[in-house]
């Protein structure tokens, strides 16, 4: 991407320090000048940020929210900072985005957390761009965050050309009903065979996975995914894969939390690869978001 001098003089992309990496990727992508927020964090666990003195008129905040309930916080002391020292615009770069899933109350006196925090990030900023969000009963993210751009993009793109750089005559497996879009969606990219599993839930940790009658024997599978958290759902396709003899079988998902043992239960289960993007920093990560986040906020900026 060509640096644009106007705009590098009238933008700077602030990232925090556990994720400097990736906003710095960014930054570079974007052509945009660059700086880490100092952030002290007091043994109370209170958290003071220094932000620099001088800011141009377009600020871009790039925080991952996984583990949202610190980070949150500090998200909004970062902006009410900045706009006190003098940012016009703010914009937020949120490659995995928190409380998206809970769009609606299944029981009286239920909270939805879409709605407050979509409302929260709207209150202070202009622009919000997230990867993948896990939305359920909408379509748009708008709907969820109101403000001037709430932009949803997906890493099917570049999911897709590393599959086909690194996998030789890959079969693409969605784990369930719901990984069907994003399955269909990496598949067509090289015309990838492709199918997708029936899950039955019993619970946050219990489910039942089947995959659909095939031909998979000798195949490089891959599992495709928005998101992994236990890991059940994953390992519960690896198995019913399993009595089929493919000649592998791999995971690639947006999202990355594989939390407690999940990785342990994915290798059991016969899994010979997980790679993840690098929206939530994972030891997983192989696939870079930095170009078509860089891409899609360029167009805002033009704007």
């Amino acid at each position: 991407m060509t640096k644009d001098t106007h705009i590098s003089e009238n933008a700077i992309v602030i990232g925090f320090p556990e994720y400097s990496t990736q906003a710095k990727a960014f930054a570079l992508a974007a052509g945009l000048p660059y700086t880490t927020i100092k952030l002290h964090r007091f043994p109370d666990a209170e958290s003071k940020l220094l932000l620099p003195e001088k800011l141009p008129k377009h600020v871009i905040l790039y925080c991952s929210l996984d583990r949202p309930n610190d980070k949150l916080i500090e998200l909004i002391l970062a902006a009410s900072g900045a706009r006190a020292l003098g940012a016009q615009s703010l914009s937020l770069v949120a490659p995995y985005l928190c409380y998206m899933r809970q769009d609606k109350a299944f029981q009286a006196g239920e909270v939805i957390s879409q709605k407050v925090i979509g409302k929260l990030l709207a209150d202070y900023f202009d622009t919000v761009i997230t990867v993948d969000a896990h939305l359920h009963r909408i379509q748009s993210l708008s709907e969820a965050i109101p403000t001037q751009h709430a932009i949803n993009i997906t890493a099917t793109n570049p999911m897709a050309h590393f599959i086909q750089q690194h996998v030789d005559r890959p079969y693409l497996m969605g784990p369930d009903g719901e990984s069907q879009q994003w399955v269909e969606d990496i598949a067509t990219h090289f015309k990838m065979d492709y199918g997708v599993a029936l899950k039955e839930r019993y619970g946050d940790r219990e489910v039942r996975v089947s995959v659909p009658e095939g031909n998979y024997k000798g195949r490089n599978i891959v599992l495709v995914d928005d998101i992994a958290s236990t890991g059940k759902t994953l390992t519960g396709a690896a198995k019913a894969l399993n009595q089929y003899h493919p000649a592998s079988i791999s995971v690639l998902v947006t999202h990355a939390f594989f939390v407690d043992d999940a990785m342990t239960q994915l290798e059991e289960a016969g899994i010979e690869n997980i790679w993840s993007c690098d929206s939530i920093v994972h030891k997983t990560n192989t696939v870079k978001l930095a170009n078509i986040l860089a891409e899609h906020f360029k167009s805002v900026l033009d704007n």
